[in-house]
């Protein structure tokens, strides 16, 4: 049988009506509260609540709420066992501002026995808006059941209303307990039964300690802690708010690390947190790279970090919002998705990259080379200003060493020869990786496109055989020539970016040379050209002048020391000429 519980309450009532069995009884004044309905019975609108089960979604879209104790009396009940389900969902502190901060904690009775402390329907439910049902069992001897919810003193008193932090409540409901029949385990059993669980208990923590996985769950944290940061530390719960507890709505990136989810903060700061998958490719030694490197670097070109979280296995970094997406995302993205970008645009994004480099290489107090440059870590704020993201792979660049020898890895089609070839690093890998980025911009195509039963094809080597023919500005993107292109500027770039893809690092200008070449500060150093053969040039422009040509996404893939012979036959593609005519 349903009974409807609409009575408006008041300050200090007991109220029963009399076609029913129940009654109830509030005590406490809803301070600074104009409207008594709305705070003795707050409502929602369904479509803000998170409940996927729509058969009784409507139970939870209002409830009965008191200052300090509620009390439910449940009438002329026959004697014996009962099940009491108790129904809540947090629908009061649900708003996307600082209401949501308010917290709401009290203690659950039972005829007079306290069932549940310091319980917190958020924290219960996962969530705001979300439903939690707690059973408990009642024994009834004389006929009346007393359901009472009382504020323990804690939890927010003023926030986002006085004394708004009662108990609150949004169904009950009982039936009789069935009946034993004789069914009671023995003793005995219950014994046996303890004791197997226990024993299994224990050999599974053996196992995991054996293995080193409960080693590595306090890992991380300890390494955290001896890292000097000059960042933020949030906890998962600041992180779930934020997230609206990782709604699939909020999702707005998906990679090998994991999955970026975008959030606000209590102040309205927007921001974007980064997931470290537990399948990721990216580990925890580069997690916390990542922390390490981008908490000293502080640079317009650079996304901001606001902070990090590490609790248990669970790791997130905290990063400013970017409003449109990377720069790949911009250029080769669905088309729906795509941004039109004029010329001027691209000048100023190239330019902001080369400037981001500058201060990673020659003007931060730790000189970092970066290992990952590609259009996919170029973020766009909402006034399309770049910013280079992804620390993870970055090393430090000690200035008396001439180059690095490291474990090889980063993205095919953006490393330099030498660094993939012989693991040699210096910041003149960023520099070749800066040109292939560079050209993307000019020309709107991807650096590599791979194609069924037709291997990959590298923009690099397209754009020498054009330069070679002397059809250099067939490199440009079609989608610029009805803009204000200015060619003295597309020739710079273009100049520069074959300068930076230059095979011998030695010859590639430094980033703040590059930031003076492209703002006309100084002059592109003449180009030496190639030797290359015009059926090549025919082959290039006859793939990328084909009808159906797509857009696919580029291909990452860490390399590792064994790996150079791969690299090997990578470079090959930009460097030897047979591989195109083999391919004809």
């Amino acid at each position: 049988m349903f009974d409807d519980d609409s009575d408006e309450g008041g300050a200090a009532k007991f109220y029963h009506n009399e076609n029913t069995n129940w009654a109830f009884s509030s005590t406490g004044n809803f301070l600074e509260s104009t409207i008594i309905t709305s705070s003795y019975i707050p409502s929602i609108v369904s479509n803000k609540l998170s409940i996927k089960n729509n058969n009784d979604i409507e139970l939870y879209t209002n409830a009965r709420a008191s200052p300090i104790s509620l009390t439910y009396y449940g009438f002329c009940l026959g004697n014996g066992n009962y099940n009491v389900d108790l129904h809540f969902a947090e629908i009061v502190f649900i708003d996307e501002t600082y209401k949501s901060l308010g917290r709401r904690i009290f203690d659950i009775y039972i005829q007079g026995n306290l069932v549940q402390k310091n319980f917190n329907i958020a924290e219960e439910a996962g969530g705001l808006g979300k439903k939690v049902i707690k059973s408990f069992n009642a024994s009834v001897i004389n006929g009346t059941l007393e359901i009472r919810l009382y504020w323990a003193g804690k939890g927010t008193t003023a926030i986002p209303k006085k004394s708004i932090y009662g108990p609150l409540i949004s169904a009950i409901s009982i039936y009789r307990a069935s009946p034993d029949h004789g069914s009671r385990i023995s003793a005995a059993v219950v014994v046996g039964i303890v004791v197997a669980v226990a024993i299994i208990i224990v050999l599974i923590f053996a196992i995991f300690w054996w293995k080193g996985c409960l080693g590595k769950k306090n890992s991380s944290t300890k390494e955290l802690n001896n890292l000097e940061l000059q960042t933020g530390i949030f906890s998962i719960r600041q992180i779930k708010t934020a997230t609206n507890n990782f709604d699939i709505v909020n999702k707005i990136g998906e990679g090998g690390f994991g999955s970026v989810y975008k959030g606000e903060l209590p102040n309205g700061t927007k921001i974007a947190v980064k997931q470290l998958s537990s399948k990721s490719k990216q580990g925890n030694r580069e997690f916390l790279n990542e922390i390490g490197m981008i908490s000293a670097l502080q640079h317009s070109c650079l996304v901001k970090l606001y902070g990090c979280c590490v609790e248990g296995d669970q790791l997130f970094l905290v990063y400013e919002y970017m409003q449109n997406n990377s720069l790949a995302h911009a250029l080769f993205g669905r088309e729906e998705n795509q941004i039109k970008l004029d010329w001027q645009t691209r000048h100023k994004i190239c330019v902001g990259i080369a400037r981001g480099l500058t201060y990673l290489h020659e003007e931060s107090r730790v000189k970092v080379v970066h290992r990952d440059i590609k259009a996919t870590n170029i973020l766009l704020d909402k006034d399309l200003n770049p910013k280079i993201s992804d620390f993870g792979l970055a090393k430090l660049d000690e200035e008396d060493n001439t180059h690095i020898s490291t474990r090889i890895a980063g993205t095919f089609g953006y490393m330099a020869p030498e660094y993939a070839m012989y693991g040699q690093l210096t910041d003149k890998a960023d520099v070749y990786s800066f040109g292939i980025v560079a050209l993307e911009i000019v020309s709107g195509r991807n650096n590599t496109t791979n194609r069924q039963n037709e291997g990959a094809f590298v923009l690099l080597d397209w754009a020498r055989l054009l330069r070679e023919k002397g059809d250099i500005m067939e490199i440009v993107d079609r989608r610029l020539l009805d803009s204000n292109l200015k060619k003295e500027e597309v020739m710079v770039m273009i100049n520069v970016a074959f300068l930076c893809t230059n095979v011998s690092p030695t010859l590639r200008p430094t980033m703040s040379s590059v930031v003076n070449m492209l703002e006309g500060k100084s002059i592109v150093p003449k180009l030496v050209s190639e030797s290359l053969n015009e059926k090549k040039l025919e082959a290039l422009t006859m793939y990328y002048n084909q009808d159906d040509q797509s857009t696919t996404t580029i291909m990452e893939m860490p390399l590792t020391a064994s790996s150079t012979s791969t690299a090997q036959d990578l470079y090959a593609i930009h460097l030897d000429s047979s591989y195109f005519e083999s391919r004809n």
